[in-house]
């Protein structure tokens, strides 16, 4: 399995991906790959996501592809069979963790709360999701536990944009952040590949640090 923070590292921004119409699975992964982001989060959010990560791992071999809304332990070993390399949790129990260990699925778990942080790091943690990053306090709450927690870098995932990503990205315990604008629905519905190749252009263009 590869190295989650060289996965993190890979792209500066990760895709939250929740595929509702399973023909759209591998265009869309082509369409982000061709646009320089590599590393994409397909969710468990709807009834396709093992399908489609199973079509995209067959089908684009370019994409480091990750399974994300990942709550049951069970769905660890059928992501990774799917052909998921990583997965991403919006939080993290016992329960996770022992699925993590056991399935050899490298895990990026979320955490809102400095606590939640340290309890994550204590179980072997190092790389995490701040989830939601705006709600739960953005570039001020990722700055402030930089100190106590040097150790520990994030992905932080949850109300960010095009807009505001660089301010996250310019935080030196970012590695990279998750979003969904690079995939909005409208654009899905008509099929408009060249318009998810152009927002991936401008998102991998970003740069962290």
């Amino acid at each position: 399995m590869p190295d989650l923070l060289h996965i993190m590292r890979a792209s500066p921004v990760i895709p939250v991906i929740a595929i509702d119409d399973l023909d759209q699975a591998v265009p869309l992964a082509r369409a982000l790959v061709a646009g320089g982001i590599r590393v994409l989060e397909v969710t468990l959010r709807t009834v396709h996501g093992l399908a489609a990560i199973r079509a995209i791992a067959e089908q684009v071999p370019d994409a480091i592809l990750g399974v994300g809304t990942l709550t049951l332990p069970e769905e660890f070993a059928a992501a990774r069979d799917a052909g998921a390399v990583f997965g991403v949790s919006p939080g993290l129990t016992a329960a996770l963790i022992a699925a993590a260990r056991s399935s050899g699925l490298p895990l990026l778990p979320g955490v809102m709360t400095p606590s939640e942080v340290m309890a994550a790091r204590e179980a072997g943690f190092r790389q995490l999701k701040l989830f939601p990053a705006v709600p739960a306090g953005g570039v001020g709450m990722l700055n402030a536990i930089a100190g106590p927690l040097a150790d520990v870098m994030f992905c932080p995932t949850g109300g960010i944009s095009l807009h505001t990503a660089p301010q996250f990205l310019a935080c030196r315990n970012v590695a990279c952040v998750g979003g969904s604008w690079l995939t909005p629905k409208d654009a899905l519905a008509a099929g408009d590949w060249a318009r998810i190749t152009a927002l991936a252009s401008e998102a991998s263009a970003l740069r962290v640090g």
